[in-house]
């Protein structure tokens, strides 16, 4: 099941597999419900996938996360997300998102296309900012 409703749902263990830092449960709440769009995969009112789009709501998107619980994955949840995603974009100009090579031909079965970008990665706040 997937929905854009997360309250009530328990975010599952095991996200940002493989962070040194990463964001607990409560900043991983605070992800999605700040995000433009998120949408979730759920079992057993349970969050075992997400997807989420940050915007400026006029031209641009950007999808900064999708992640599948590992006990979850190779089901067909995370193509199902990114399609769901970008329907949810379609009428977007621009929808970009940045992934580590082993995982562009994923995307690009999605109707994404490689491209070119810069980043910046401050790992003290892998995490999440301090407020």
């Amino acid at each position: 099941m997937y929905s854009s409703d997360l309250k009530y749902l328990e975010i599952g263990e095991g996200f940002f597999d493989k962070w040194p830092n990463p964001p607990s449960p409560e900043k991983h709440r605070q992800i999605l419900e700040n995000s433009y769009k998120a949408i979730v995969a759920i079992d057993n009112n349970k969050i075992v996938g997400f997807i989420n789009a940050i915007s400026d709501e006029i031209l641009s998107a950007y999808i900064p996360l999708l992640e599948v619980l590992s006990q979850y994955k190779n089901q067909g949840i995370g193509t199902e997300l990114i399609k769901k995603m970008l329907y949810e974009l379609r009428e977007f100009y621009m929808i970009d998102l940045l992934c580590d090579e082993d995982l562009q031909s994923f995307y690009g079965k999605q109707g994404m296309f490689k491209s070119q970008g810069m980043v910046i990665r401050n790992y003290k706040y892998q995490s999440g900012r301090y407020k």
